[in-house]
């Protein structure tokens, strides 16, 4: 009798060849069964994991791209295939739990946040809301603590007891039990409240998984009999329950490969839990990859910069001039002397965009806007990771929602005469008329004030524009186009008014869709950010008026139309609903555009690639060392191998270095030839700036004043 082959578990640093090796045993294994078994129609899949949905897409290219398209490939993040695996069993949950059975709607984050302000903010105390700042973070900090209990495959009822067992009183004062178990109370009220109406959040999906679906034995049966074997990469990276889903099918003599990263941990403090996933490691043939010695990296500076970084004892010097730094007394200063290094090189044909990346800590408008401009201007692309905007931001999104507001009545509240300018101007964007591809205003700003003070009826219940336009003395220096211009929007505005009056729209979203067409649908050269930002406001509100639909199917006297429609107007205002103005994903816009790539930290390590330069943005930061917002509040105490006890200074201290030797091993393994460290005495609020890679910046080469003079004068 033949035995399964071990499951082969392939453990390497930061661009050690891990992918590489899980791509070719992925073609080892579908070789043979291809000779092993004999036509037939197609079988069981080949179940494939990565990290993130950029990963995910690259993997599954590089994998059918090794296929003639025979093989069945389902490729998704280990969130996305719970997420799946929740709505196509939801039959065997809601029997099992006895709820309602109605097809189960996906929460948005900014969604699920409103919603749940709205049951609980009769609950929250002053002091509650105090121990987080604001009402907003507490809100978000609760609904966490019930993603990071799903995602561990922890009991919800067993948060208050592991808060108020471990988490330091000193964190935010003395704060009693009684407290931790009102706000898990507020949880499971929650957790009921969303089932009834068939509503899932993150942590409720995650709970319904492990508890629920992971341990019944009709699940089990028709998981083993769909996937024949898994090949996961990057499993630094995954949730506990995905540890436990692994070892499901490992148990089901599925035939698996899984890649690990000790220096990735990547999504630590996001729901990841590497160390747990690792143990799964006892069960696998363990191959161990060395980094390539002639691969072009800075990879062999790890140890040293890592002494010298971490080490306050050591007093060496890094004596290598891959590793050089700018340094200015401003921050100003450095932004401008970086982008004056980027465009000299560039210019002299040293590199290309497309070889250099900007990795910053953590960034701020300021230093974001001042670089892409200074780029742009020299005529480079840049092209900044994730870059999500709230939608507010949109001007195309503010004339949206005002004409909302015109439309139905009750709204008035919500529009003033400066709303109503900037609607008119920028729903009168036309293509210009001297062929070219850029659109031009046919009522400037000026003119729209002018018509907004003479026009705009303003009443908390009907809101309106009149058609007095030629009535207001020296109406005639409006001129024809712009007068025509605000006969058109008017015009569109009564007949939707009538449409709507004859219930010829269901929801408003109906309405913003319509708008769209009309006023932007013939905009050929309209640009990715724009259009990104109205798909976005598109998609969220037809997300808001789904799950209006489904409260009020369990409440329909909920809230009246004009207060739902407040609702979306002030959850959009908020600015909490972001778009990304580039709608392809990240590495299919790196590999197409010749660009810079700018990013966070967090953001670059995500993406899982590697350039010839790196410019390390603000190097004096104290921010390089910190989790910040990739980290959720309370996250050790939901790791599964942690030992039960208080969460203490000495670890936090030991956890963010461990993180931060990790970035500095997995950064100086994605640069190839050069580093950059940019730093300025100065920081952003003007205080002197000592943080971590101080005295990597003291030991580093500065770039001379003759190579910069240099570079200057290029770049002019």
């Amino acid at each position: 009798m033949n035995q399964k082959p071990l499951p082969i578990w392939i453990e390497g640093s930061s661009r050690s060849g891990k992918t590489t090796r899980l791509i070719a045993e992925f073609q080892a294994w579908t070789s043979k069964q291809k000779q092993t078994k004999t036509k037939q129609t197609i079988g069981p899949a080949v179940l494939v994991f990565a990290a993130n949905g950029n990963n995910s897409r690259q993997l599954r290219d590089r994998l059918t791209a090794t296929l003639d398209g025979s093989y069945p490939l389902v490729c998704k993040t280990p969130n996305g295939f719970i997420v799946d695996e929740v709505k196509l069993f939801w039959p065997i949950l809601f029997e099992n739990l006895g709820i309602k059975a109605q097809f189960p709607v996906r929460l948005r984050p900014e969604t699920e946040q409103e919603l749940a302000t709205r049951l609980w903010r009769s609950h929250l105390t002053t002091e509650d809301i105090a121990l987080f700042g604001n009402e907003y973070t507490c809100v978000r900090r609760i609904l966490d603590l019930l993603q990071l209990a799903g995602a561990s495959g922890i009991p919800l009822e067993d948060i208050p007891d592991i808060l108020a067992r471990d988490l330091p009183d000193g964190l935010f004062g003395e704060i009693k039990a009684k407290t931790w178990h009102k706000f898990g109370k507020l949880l499971i009220d929650w957790r009921q409240w969303c089932l009834a109406r068939g509503l899932l959040g993150y942590g409720i999906i995650y709970e319904l998984y492990w508890r629920y679906l992971l341990s019944n034995e009709t699940y089990q049966y028709h998981l083993s009999r769909r996937y024949e074997a898994i090949f996961a990469d990057d499993t630094d990276d995954y949730p506990a329950i995905a540890k436990d889903l692994c070892e499901l099918l490992l148990s089901k003599n599925v035939f698996a490969v899984f890649t690990y990263n000790r220096q990735g941990k990547i999504r630590l403090g996001l729901n990841a839990d590497p160390d747990y996933f690792a143990s799964l490691a006892a069960q696998c043939r363990v191959e161990s990859l060395k980094y390539p010695e002639n691969s072009n990296s800075l990879q062999d500076l790890s140890d040293s910069v890592v002494q010298l970084v971490l080490d306050p004892g050591y007093m060496g010097n890094l004596a290598d001039d891959r590793i050089e730094s700018i340094q200015t007394i401003s921050r100003s200063q450095m932004l401008r002397q970086t982008a004056t290094v980027i465009i000299a090189a560039i210019q002299n044909k040293i590199v290309e965009p497309r070889d250099i990346a900007i990795v910053a800590p953590g960034l701020d408008e300021i230093g974001r806007y001042t670089l892409i401009e200074i780029l742009s201007a020299a005529g480079i692309a840049v092209e900044p990771v994730s870059e999500q905007r709230p939608l507010i931001s949109s001007p195309q999104v503010r004339a949206l929602l005002t004409l909302l507001a015109l439309i139905y009545p009750g709204l008035g509240r919500s529009l003033d005469r400066d709303a109503v300018a900037e609607m008119l101007t920028v729903l009168s964007y036309q293509p210009d008329r001297d062929g070219s591809n850029n659109l031009i205003s046919e009522i400037d700003p000026v003119r729209a004030g002018a018509i907004a003070d003479r026009c705009y009826v303003p009443d908390l219940d009907h809101p309106h524009l009149s058609d007095a336009i030629e009535s207001f003395p020296r109406w005639d220096r409006l001129g024809h186009r712009a007068s025509t211009a605000y006969k058109k929007i008017l015009t569109w505005l009564e007949t939707i008014k009538s449409q709507r009056a004859k219930q010829v729209f269901t929801n408003p979203t109906e309405v913003l869709d319509l708008a769209i067409k009309d006023f932007f649908g013939k905009q050929k050269h309209f640009g990715c950010a724009r259009l990104s930002a109205l798909r976005e406001l598109i998609e969220t509100a037809q997300h808001f008026w789904q799950i209006d639909r489904r409260i009020r199917q369990n409440e329909p006297s909920i809230l009246s139309e004009t207060a739902t429609i407040a609702q979306f107007i002030q959850l959009l205002r908020r600015g909490t609903i972001t778009a990304n103005p580039r709608p392809l994903s990240n590495l299919e816009i790196q590999s197409d555009r010749n660009a810079v790539t700018f990013a966070n930290i967090f953001q670059y390590r995500s993406l899982r690639t590697h350039h010839r330069w790196h410019f390390w943005l603000d190097a004096g930061s104290s921010l390089w060392d910190k989790a910040g917002s990739a980290a959720l509040f309370a996250y050790p105490l939901f790791l599964k191998n942690r030992s039960p006890g208080q969460l203490t200074p000495e670890a936090e201290i030991k956890a963010d270095q461990e993180r931060f030797e990790r970035i500095l091993r997995d950064l100086l393994a994605r640069a190839r030839e050069k580093i950059f460290l940019c730093y300025s005495d100065l920081g952003v609020n003007g205080k002197e700036q000592t943080g971590p890679l101080f005295s990597l910046v003291n030991a580093s080469s500065q770039l001379s004043l003759e190579n910069k003079s240099d570079l200057i004068e290029t770049a002019r």
